[in-house]
Protein backbone atom coordinates (compact mmCIF):
# COMPACT_ATOMS: atom_id res chain seq x y z
CA UNK A 1 0.00 0.00 0.00
CA UNK A 2 1.44 3.39 -0.94
CA UNK A 3 1.17 6.60 1.08
CA UNK A 4 -1.68 8.01 -1.05
CA UNK A 5 -3.82 4.95 -0.37
CA UNK A 6 -3.00 5.16 3.34
CA UNK A 7 -4.09 8.80 3.44
CA UNK A 8 -7.33 7.96 1.61
CA UNK A 9 -8.11 5.29 4.19
CA UNK A 10 -7.39 7.73 7.02
CA UNK A 11 -9.94 10.10 5.49
CA UNK A 12 -12.49 7.31 5.07
CA UNK A 13 -12.04 6.35 8.73
CA UNK A 14 -12.24 10.05 9.70
CA UNK A 15 -8.82 9.92 11.30
CA UNK A 16 -8.30 13.54 10.35
CA UNK A 17 -5.67 14.27 12.99
CA UNK A 18 -3.59 11.40 11.68
CA UNK A 19 -4.27 12.44 8.09
CA UNK A 20 -2.93 15.98 8.52
CA UNK A 21 0.04 14.83 10.61
CA UNK A 22 0.96 12.16 8.04
CA UNK A 23 0.64 14.67 5.21
CA UNK A 24 3.09 16.97 7.00
CA UNK A 25 5.48 14.05 7.48
CA UNK A 26 5.41 13.26 3.76
CA UNK A 27 6.33 16.86 2.97
CA UNK A 28 9.57 16.50 4.92
CA UNK A 29 12.82 15.30 3.32
CA UNK A 30 13.20 11.53 3.63
CA UNK A 31 16.00 11.82 6.19
CA UNK A 32 13.72 13.96 8.42
CA UNK A 33 10.64 11.71 8.33
CA UNK A 34 9.75 9.61 11.35
CA UNK A 35 9.70 5.84 10.98
CA UNK A 36 8.31 2.79 12.71
CA UNK A 37 7.19 3.18 16.32
CA UNK A 38 8.06 6.89 16.39
CA UNK A 39 5.77 7.57 13.43
CA UNK A 40 2.93 5.53 14.97
CA UNK A 41 3.30 7.36 18.30
CA UNK A 42 3.29 10.70 16.51
CA UNK A 43 0.20 9.92 14.44
CA UNK A 44 -1.76 8.54 17.40
CA UNK A 45 -0.94 11.62 19.49
CA UNK A 46 -1.92 13.88 16.61
CA UNK A 47 -5.29 12.14 16.39
CA UNK A 48 -5.87 12.46 20.14
CA UNK A 49 -4.98 16.16 20.07
CA UNK A 50 -7.25 16.74 17.07
CA UNK A 51 -10.22 15.03 18.70
CA UNK A 52 -9.72 16.96 21.94
CA UNK A 53 -9.64 20.25 20.03
CA UNK A 54 -12.75 19.30 18.08
CA UNK A 55 -14.60 18.33 21.25
CA UNK A 56 -13.57 21.56 22.97
CA UNK A 57 -14.76 23.62 19.99
CA UNK A 58 -18.10 21.81 20.00
CA UNK A 59 -18.56 22.29 23.76
CA UNK A 60 -17.69 26.00 23.54
CA UNK A 61 -20.16 26.45 20.67
CA UNK A 62 -22.89 24.74 22.66
CA UNK A 63 -22.08 26.69 25.84
CA UNK A 64 -22.77 30.05 24.12
CA UNK A 65 -20.59 31.99 26.52
CA UNK A 66 -21.26 35.70 26.68
CA UNK A 67 -17.57 36.61 26.89
CA UNK A 68 -14.45 35.13 25.33
CA UNK A 69 -12.45 34.76 28.53
CA UNK A 70 -9.71 32.39 29.67
CA UNK A 71 -8.13 31.58 33.01
CA UNK A 72 -4.85 33.16 31.84
CA UNK A 73 -6.62 36.51 31.47
CA UNK A 74 -7.88 36.64 35.06
CA UNK A 75 -6.07 39.19 37.22
CA UNK A 76 -5.43 38.09 40.79
CA UNK A 77 -4.44 40.58 43.50
CA UNK A 78 -5.53 41.75 46.98
CA UNK A 79 -7.46 44.69 45.49
CA UNK A 80 -9.75 42.23 43.70
CA UNK A 81 -9.98 39.90 46.71
CA UNK A 82 -8.90 37.02 44.48
CA UNK A 83 -5.69 35.05 44.94
CA UNK A 84 -3.75 32.95 42.45
CA UNK A 85 -4.21 29.96 44.73
CA UNK A 86 -8.01 30.35 44.60
CA UNK A 87 -7.94 30.57 40.82
CA UNK A 88 -5.63 27.55 40.45
CA UNK A 89 -7.94 25.45 42.61
CA UNK A 90 -10.99 26.50 40.58
CA UNK A 91 -9.17 25.93 37.28
CA UNK A 92 -8.49 22.32 38.26
CA UNK A 93 -12.24 21.71 37.96
CA UNK A 94 -12.66 19.58 41.08
CA UNK A 95 -15.69 21.66 42.08
CA UNK A 96 -17.45 20.22 39.03
CA UNK A 97 -16.59 16.66 40.03
CA UNK A 98 -17.90 17.35 43.55
CA UNK A 99 -21.07 19.06 42.34
CA UNK A 100 -20.07 22.22 44.19
CA UNK A 101 -21.66 25.61 43.52
CA UNK A 102 -19.60 28.78 43.00
CA UNK A 103 -21.26 32.04 44.07
CA UNK A 104 -19.52 35.13 42.65
CA UNK A 105 -20.62 38.52 43.95
CA UNK A 106 -19.40 42.09 43.59
CA UNK A 107 -20.24 45.53 42.26
CA UNK A 108 -21.06 46.16 38.62
CA UNK A 109 -18.05 46.00 36.32
CA UNK A 110 -15.76 44.18 38.77
CA UNK A 111 -15.36 41.16 36.48
CA UNK A 112 -17.90 38.64 37.78
CA UNK A 113 -19.14 37.57 34.35
CA UNK A 114 -15.60 37.51 32.97
CA UNK A 115 -14.47 35.17 35.74
CA UNK A 116 -17.54 32.94 35.30
CA UNK A 117 -16.96 32.71 31.53
CA UNK A 118 -13.27 31.95 32.05
CA UNK A 119 -14.18 29.09 34.39
CA UNK A 120 -16.76 27.88 31.86
CA UNK A 121 -14.15 28.01 29.08
CA UNK A 122 -11.81 25.97 31.26
CA UNK A 123 -14.59 23.45 31.92
CA UNK A 124 -15.15 23.02 28.17
CA UNK A 125 -11.44 22.41 27.67
CA UNK A 126 -11.65 19.70 30.33
CA UNK A 127 -14.50 18.02 28.44
CA UNK A 128 -17.45 19.16 30.58
CA UNK A 129 -20.81 19.99 29.01
CA UNK A 130 -21.53 23.61 29.92
CA UNK A 131 -24.42 26.05 29.50
CA UNK A 132 -24.32 29.81 30.02
CA UNK A 133 -27.53 31.76 30.68
CA UNK A 134 -27.94 35.26 32.00
CA UNK A 135 -31.09 35.59 34.06
CA UNK A 136 -32.97 37.50 31.37
CA UNK A 137 -32.28 34.68 28.92
CA UNK A 138 -33.15 32.08 31.55
CA UNK A 139 -36.56 33.65 32.12
CA UNK A 140 -37.17 34.04 28.36
CA UNK A 141 -36.36 30.37 27.74
CA UNK A 142 -38.52 29.33 30.68
CA UNK A 143 -41.50 31.35 29.42
CA UNK A 144 -41.16 29.96 25.89
CA UNK A 145 -40.79 26.38 27.16
CA UNK A 146 -43.97 26.77 29.21
CA UNK A 147 -45.84 28.11 26.19
CA UNK A 148 -44.75 25.53 23.61
CA UNK A 149 -44.82 22.50 25.91
CA UNK A 150 -41.06 21.88 25.86
CA UNK A 151 -40.51 22.65 29.56
CA UNK A 152 -39.72 19.08 30.61
CA UNK A 153 -37.37 18.59 27.64
CA UNK A 154 -35.56 21.85 28.48
CA UNK A 155 -35.18 20.89 32.13
CA UNK A 156 -33.81 17.49 31.12
CA UNK A 157 -31.29 19.20 28.84
CA UNK A 158 -30.13 21.40 31.71
CA UNK A 159 -29.90 18.40 34.03
CA UNK A 160 -27.44 16.75 31.63
CA UNK A 161 -25.04 19.70 31.75
CA UNK A 162 -22.01 19.26 33.98
CA UNK A 163 -21.89 23.02 34.62
CA UNK A 164 -24.51 25.75 34.40
CA UNK A 165 -23.73 29.48 34.67
CA UNK A 166 -26.55 31.78 35.77
CA UNK A 167 -25.27 35.31 35.24
CA UNK A 168 -26.65 38.57 36.67
CA UNK A 169 -28.77 36.90 39.34
CA UNK A 170 -30.82 39.57 41.08
CA UNK A 171 -31.22 42.09 38.25
CA UNK A 172 -34.70 40.95 37.24
CA UNK A 173 -37.59 40.08 39.53
CA UNK A 174 -38.36 36.38 39.81
CA UNK A 175 -41.88 35.18 39.11
CA UNK A 176 -43.30 32.02 40.63
CA UNK A 177 -42.46 29.94 37.56
CA UNK A 178 -38.83 31.08 37.71
CA UNK A 179 -38.58 30.30 41.44
CA UNK A 180 -39.98 26.80 40.94
CA UNK A 181 -37.75 26.14 37.91
CA UNK A 182 -34.68 27.32 39.83
CA UNK A 183 -35.53 25.06 42.74
CA UNK A 184 -36.02 22.11 40.39
CA UNK A 185 -32.65 22.72 38.74
CA UNK A 186 -30.93 22.90 42.11
CA UNK A 187 -32.72 19.78 43.32
CA UNK A 188 -31.69 17.84 40.19
CA UNK A 189 -28.07 18.91 40.57
CA UNK A 190 -27.64 18.85 44.34
CA UNK A 191 -24.14 17.52 45.18
CA UNK A 192 -23.95 15.94 41.70
CA UNK A 193 -23.35 18.77 39.22
CA UNK A 194 -22.15 22.35 39.56
CA UNK A 195 -23.68 25.79 39.13
CA UNK A 196 -21.89 29.13 38.97
CA UNK A 197 -24.04 32.15 39.89
CA UNK A 198 -22.94 35.77 39.59
CA UNK A 199 -24.75 38.65 41.25
CA UNK A 200 -24.36 42.28 42.26
CA UNK A 201 -26.32 41.40 45.39
CA UNK A 202 -24.45 39.97 48.39
CA UNK A 203 -25.47 36.38 49.08
CA UNK A 204 -27.06 37.55 52.36
CA UNK A 205 -29.66 39.48 50.30
CA UNK A 206 -30.63 36.64 47.95
CA UNK A 207 -33.29 35.35 50.34
CA UNK A 208 -35.15 38.69 50.19
CA UNK A 209 -34.66 38.86 46.41
CA UNK A 210 -36.34 35.48 45.91
CA UNK A 211 -39.22 36.99 47.89
CA UNK A 212 -41.15 33.85 48.75
CA UNK A 213 -40.23 32.42 52.15
CA UNK A 214 -40.90 28.72 51.56
CA UNK A 215 -39.16 28.57 48.18
CA UNK A 216 -36.40 30.92 49.33
CA UNK A 217 -35.58 28.56 52.20
CA UNK A 218 -35.38 25.58 49.85
CA UNK A 219 -33.40 27.41 47.15
CA UNK A 220 -30.87 28.96 49.52
CA UNK A 221 -30.40 25.70 51.40
CA UNK A 222 -29.44 23.90 48.19
CA UNK A 223 -27.35 26.78 46.88
CA UNK A 224 -25.23 27.34 49.96
CA UNK A 225 -24.96 23.87 51.52
CA UNK A 226 -22.08 22.93 49.22
CA UNK A 227 -20.57 26.09 47.78
CA UNK A 228 -17.57 28.38 47.51
CA UNK A 229 -18.11 32.14 47.69
CA UNK A 230 -16.02 34.70 45.84
CA UNK A 231 -16.62 38.35 46.70
CA UNK A 232 -14.83 40.42 44.07
CA UNK A 233 -13.86 43.94 45.05
CA UNK A 234 -12.19 46.93 43.44
CA UNK A 235 -13.08 49.55 40.86
CA UNK A 236 -15.04 48.87 37.70
CA UNK A 237 -12.83 47.16 35.14
CA UNK A 238 -14.90 48.62 32.33
CA UNK A 239 -13.76 52.12 33.33
CA UNK A 240 -10.15 50.92 33.53
CA UNK A 241 -10.36 49.57 29.99
CA UNK A 242 -11.71 52.82 28.53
Amino acid sequence: MNSNETMMQMQQLRLLGMYHAYALQLEQPLNHQLEGHELIDHLVQAELDYRKEEKTSMLLKQAKLRLSATIAQIECNPQRNLTKQQLIILAEGNYIKRGQNILITGATGCGKSFLACALAHQACMQGYRTTYLNMNRFIEKLTLAKLDGSYLKWMNQLERQHLIILDDFGLQALGQDARIALLQILEDRYEKKAIIITSQLPVAKWYDYINEPTLADAIMDRLTANCSKIELTGKSRRKQNN
